[in-house]
């Protein structure tokens, strides 16, 4: 929970919203008889891996980019865990891993879901466990990549770019209520592309923002480095989001990109590992699938993180830090080595 004068009160939701159906996720139907919930069970919680999670201050929560993963049986699940049951029964499991406090919720970004996906979610973690969760991409994108599951809208621009009205109805109306004060913050993460004018983006981001249901948890992460300018940072101070610093291929280091944006919208810090400086999605993928083990360790981008968090901490700031598979082959087998570092400062 956030704390201190820069902290959001999360207890307080949106009045329920009015929005047009076209936006609202669909339900999914109820059964006759309700089955026994299925049960993930953990893997065996390693000692030292929970004396590591002692000495972390409470302010620094850790975790993954979504947790479904069979590479991770025998380290975050059991090894007999049954691979599909981790998408929708394995957060409890994965909740009782001493470092692992927090998760983001990836799927969101494709599709937008439903208030009962976050309510389900939520009841299976503990009172102080938090959510990231990726906002509908068409807030996000300004044109259709020309992509082949964009169908017909493939390089058309798209209308709800920026749309607070869409945004507020199926992003904020289902996941903060569903999750209420266990929403550590709502992403918006702006995919490479032309976004046009850098000064224009800033300008329309921020009037983007401040339309948005106050009381509620906002980041945002940029992958155009050109995009990252004092108009930006002004944005961000005006509606009062914060920035994502993240480790993704062509942009800054997460060191350089703090450089640019005031305290204030880093408070608290979010950091988002995704893979090394320079190397493409798929690639590294197709390097680290199963994602059981810490193929490539990247010890350039861990010193830089754990230097950024372990500041923040110093100054009582709260830490988000989530870890990809694609960062160095394992998140988990990353969140322990990067505990390792901060813990060590």
């Amino acid at each position: 929970m956030f704390r201190g004068s820069d902290a959001r009160d999360l207890r307080r939701v949106p009045a329920p919203l009015t929005v047009p159906m076209d936006v609202v996720p669909k339900q999914p139907q109820p059964t006759l008889f309700e089955l026994p919930p299925p049960v993930v069970a953990p893997a065996v919680v390693d000692s030292a891996q929970r004396a590591l999670a002692d000495a972390l201050p409470p302010l620094l929560r850790m975790g993954t980019m979504s947790w479904s993963f069979a590479g991770w049986r025998g380290t975050v699940y059991a090894q007999d865990a049954e691979p599909k049951l981790l998408a929708d029964a394995g957060l409890t499991a994965y909740s009782q891993q001493p470092l692992l406090r927090a998760v983001e919720v990836d799927r969101s970004f494709y599709d937008p879901l439903p208030e009962v996906y976050f309510s389900r979610v939520a009841a299976q973690v503990p009172e102080d466990f938090r959510f990231l969760v990726k906002a509908h991409e068409e807030c996000t994108l300004l044109r259709f990549p020309k992509h082949a599951r964009y169908g017909k809208r493939r390089g058309e621009l798209n209308p709800r770019f920026l749309d607070p009205a869409y945004a507020e109805g199926a992003v904020v109306a289902q996941c903060v209520p569903g999750l209420a004060h266990r929403l550590g913050a709502i992403l918006f993460q702006f995919p490479p592309q032309d976004a046009g004018d850098p000064s224009g983006f800033a300008d329309r981001l921020q009037g983007f923002l401040e339309r948005l249901p106050r009381s509620v948890p906002y980041a945002v992460e940029l992958r155009n480095r050109e995009l990252l300018t004092p108009g930006y940072a002004r944005a961000l101070l005006a509606s009062g989001a914060q920035h994502i610093h993240n480790a993704w291929g062509g942009m800054p280091s997460v060191l350089a990109q703090a450089r640019f944006i005031p305290p204030a919208a880093r408070k608290p810090l979010i950091v988002r590992w995704l893979m090394r400086r320079g190397d493409e999605y798929e690639a590294a993928r197709s390097r680290f699938l199963p994602f059981n083990r810490l193929a490539e360790p990247d010890l350039a981008t861990r010193n830089d993180i754990a230097t950024l968090v372990s500041k923040a901490l110093r100054h009582e700031v709260p830490a988000f830090v989530l870890i990809n598979n694609k960062a160095e082959g394992c998140a988990p087998a990353s969140v322990v080595e990067l505990a390792r570092e901060i813990a060590a400062r």
